[in-house]
């Protein structure tokens, strides 16, 4: 399973993946997700932003809660296919 990065763009209320090869710093823009197309894997990446803001950041929450944006990713994915 690839490793998904992801963010929000609260204006257009799009998901934005992205993926990075490991020890790399280039990102590779990969799709926008309107909100309305996937609201469980919008409110997912909103929750896991919200993780990297709280202070100190717990490692383990946002690792769990990136593993759960990587399954419903994963599964949007399928349903794609």
């Amino acid at each position: 399973m690839s490793n998904f990065l992801f963010s929000i763009d609260f204006e257009t209320e799009e998901v934005i993946v992205s993926e990075s090869p490991k020890g790399s710093t280039q990102i590779t823009f990969i799709e926008g997700i309107p909100r309305k197309d996937n609201e469980v894997l919008f409110n997912s990446v909103v929750t896991l932003t919200s993780i990297t803001q709280s202070s100190p950041l717990d490692t383990s929450i946002f690792k769990s809660m990136d593993k759960v944006c990587q399954m419903v990713y994963t599964k949007h994915l399928e349903k794609l296919n």
